[in-house]
Parts: C-alpha cells; sequence; structure tokens
C-alpha cells in the first residue's frame, strides 16, 4: 500500500509527451487504456518508482556525501531516513524542498563532487520511492557506496566548529 501511494502521488515528476497524450486518448479519457496506471490527470504521467534503484542511486550520485540513512552517510545536510519523512509523501513537496535548497546544495555539490548532482525525472522518482521505503533502507550500508564517493567522503576535512584543533574526525 505504502509504495502504491508513492507512486500514485508521484505523478508531477514527469511531463508527458505527445506519445502519453495519444495513449491517453486512445484510453478514451476513462482510465481503460494501457496508460491508465500511470496518468494522474490528462498531461502528467506518474513514473514507476524503484525504491532499489533509488539506493544504488543516493549512493552513486553522492546524495551519501552529504545526507546519511541508517547512520551512513555525511552530516552536512539533514539524514533522510524514512522514519522522518512524512507519509504520504506529496512529491510536490518534496521536490519543493529540495528547489528551496538547491543554491545552498548546488554549492556543497560544486564544492565537495566538482559538479552539481544531474537527476532525470525517473532518477528523482527513485531517490523519493528509496527515502520513503523503510524495508529497503534498512539494506543500506557502506557497501553500498562506490569507492570514488567513499574516496570523497574520507578526504572531507571535518568542518564542526565544535571540533577542538579541526582534526579530521569522519571515518
Amino acid at each position: 500500500m505504502k509504495n502504491l501511494t508513492i507512486t500514485l502521488l508521484a505523478g508531477a515528476l514527469a511531463l508527458t509527451t505527445p506519445i502519453a497524450r495519444q495513449a491517453y486518448a486512445a484510453s478514451d479519457g476513462q482510465g481503460s487504456g494501457m496508460m491508465n496506471q500511470n496518468m494522474m490527470s490528462p498531461g502528467v504521467v506518474v513514473p514507476k518508482m524503484d525504491a532499489a534503484r533509488g539506493k544504488q542511486l543516493f549512493a552513486s550520485k553522492g546524495c551519501v556525501v552529504c545526507h546519511s540513512i541508517n547512520g551512513v552517510g555525511g552530516e552536512d545536510a539533514p539524514p533522510l531516513d524514512a522514519a522522518t519523512m512524512p507519509s504520504p509523501m506529496n512529491p510536490f513537496d518534496f521536490a519543493a524542498k529540495m528547489w528551496r535548497g538547491a543554491e545552498a546544495m548546488v554549492a556543497l555539490q560544486r564544492e565537495e563532487l566538482g559538479d552539481p548532482i544531474e537527476l532525470k525525472g525517473q532518477e528523482l522518482a527513485d531517490l523519493i520511492a528509496f527515502v520513503h521505503d523503510t524495508d529497503e533502507q534498512k539494506t543500506f550500508s557502506e557497501a553500498d557506496v562506490p569507492s570514488r564517493i567513499k574516496e570523497l567522503m574520507e578526504h572531507m576535512p571535518d568542518e564542526n566548529p565544535h571540533d577542538e584543533g579541526g582534526e579530521d574526525t569522519k571515518e
């Protein structure tokens, strides 16, 4: 039920293409055609959300450098544990929250990753599924983090002003 709710709410993540419009039109507008499970309304398509793929993206795209799940990851940004996420999540709200923090996130991404993270709509849908899926998050560990991302995390100085001596205390 939880995944269905997230899937239904994710319609905001992908705008329809002419092909999707044709499929909706072919469905007689009553939801009986091939797009009936993927259409939020005329013009908006619901992408299939995959929490397992989102877990892989969370690590490989570098989200884990600043955000943590299960205590794995950075501390420069809020943890994204499913237990702390509103449920059900409106993907518009999730995207809006990201947008509000975009300026700071892009600056940190440039500083720590070299370039801003680029996400396609499907990737964002999968990430949203992952940050709301308690069961999938239980499987997330340091083993999921690619070595190039681990290296970035290990070489980041600890900038916590409360530490004395300014030592690099990240593991």
